[in-house]
């Protein structure tokens, strides 16, 4: 049976997974023309349309779905099978985390993996907040997400709890004789916030946002908390070497959720020589975080 060309099905399968003509274009570094003449070819040849053009861009209809999905699939496997032959040694396998996972929970621990492994050859890199991982360059990623990454090709599991914690340094507290309680007792002490207002209002079961300064990511606040400058509302996981260490104070006696965990995705089809070594890093992680090899 005759099929579409395959460069329309892969300029159809990239806007697909990007979800614009634009973006797709840049990726595929052609026009926005072509993307749109070889999507015209696909919807030609199938006789139905795949996309329903709206004002904010392109939306994949829900008889398209299946192709997009079997099509990244396929092409996946391409990729892979051409890596595989050009071969991959000495490459090294790219790890991928958020800044704070970096930063607070990655770095530190790095001596440690490098003394029992010192044949993986790592590259550490920023995954950004909020956007996927590009696994034709990434084969690790540690990511914080309302639930686990949904990606081709990609095995993603729970890796750290997100459940957060109110933290401040001790003198902060002054002559205080107790935990504030109040909501206006937080507010006295300062509040910083994560990215946006929403988690001081979730803690503290407040209608409107709360005032105090707000950080662009974790680290930034962790260092404005460290100072002394106020409270902030921290993940335990990323926080709790400042609090066995006694930099900072726990002002609540359980962390709550919020919302968001941090999740682990590896890339299941990566060259013969990598996947073992994606395999080591990740029961490595997984073992130092307790949850034990992954199998």
């Amino acid at each position: 049976m005759a099929i579409p060309p395959l460069n329309a099905l892969k300029c159809f399968e990239t806007v697909a997974r990007l979800g614009s003509f634009k973006a797709a274009a840049a990726q595929l570094c052609v026009t926005q023309s072509a993307v749109s003449h070889q999507i015209k070819k696909v919807e030609i040849w199938f006789g139905d349309p795949l996309f329903a053009r709206e004002s904010t861009g392109v939306r994949l209809l829900p008889q398209a779905e299946a192709l997009s999905h079997r099509l990244s699939l396929a092409f996946g496997e391409i990729e892979n099978a051409c890596a595989e032959a050009v071969g991959s040694a000495g490459q090294p396998l790219v790890i991928a985390a958020i800044p704070s996972v970096a930063m607070c929970w990655l770095i530190p621990r790095l001596p440690e993996f490098r003394a029992a492994h010192p044949d993986v050859d790592l590259q550490i890199v920023y995954a950004r907040h909020g956007e996927r991982p590009n696994f034709k360059s990434v084969d690790v990623a540690i990511t914080f997400d309302r639930s686990p990454p949904d990606l081709p090709l990609v095995e993603s599991r729970l890796f750290l709890s997100g459940d957060c914690l109110p933290v401040c340094r001790r003198d902060l507290l002054g002559d205080r004789p107790q935990r504030p309680v109040k909501a206006q007792d937080y507010r006295a002490l300062g509040l910083l916030h994560d990215t946006d207002r929403a988690g001081w209002s979730a803690w503290l079961d407040h209608p409107a946002p709360l005032p105090g300064p707000v950080f662009e990511d974790f680290n930034m606040l962790r260092s404005a908390v460290l100072s002394g400058q106020g409270i902030a509302l921290c993940p335990l996981a990323m926080i709790g070497p400042d609090l066995e260490a006694g930099h900072l104070i726990a002002l609540a006696d359980s962390p709550r959720a919020m919302g968001s965990d941090y999740y682990m995705s590896t890339h299941l089809r990566a060259g013969r020589v990598l996947q073992p070594q994606i395999a080591i890093f990740r029961d490595w992680a997984m073992a130092q975080v307790g949850v034990g090899e992954a199998g």
